[in-house]
């Protein structure tokens, strides 16, 4: 299961979420979302868990749990075919 993480302190690493989640068990991956010109965190990014039950259980009480000083959202990632379209910005 693909697992959004948002409001994400700026100084938080993909280690720090890796090993937030990889007490509820397997991570696939973890990816911070970055800026392309800057390369600053945009203060979201995904984790990949294999096994639903356990990205479940990570979601549950990873979910408005704190992180550096800043209350996490945590919660299924949805497709990219289920999200609005953006305007492009002139």
């Amino acid at each position: 299961m693909n697992i959004y993480v948002g409001n994400l302190p700026y100084s938080v690493t993909e280690s720090d979420l890796k090993d937030a989640f990889a007490e509820f068990g397997e991570i696939a991956s973890v990816s911070l979302i970055s800026d392309k010109f800057s390369g600053q965190s945009k203060g979201f990014g995904f984790v990949e868990m294999p096994n639903n039950s356990e990205a479940d259980a990570a979601i549950k009480a990873l979910n408005e749990s704190s992180m550096k000083g800043r209350n996490i959202k945590v919660n299924q990632a949805k497709p990219k075919g289920d999200r609005p379209q953006r305007r492009p910005r002139y």
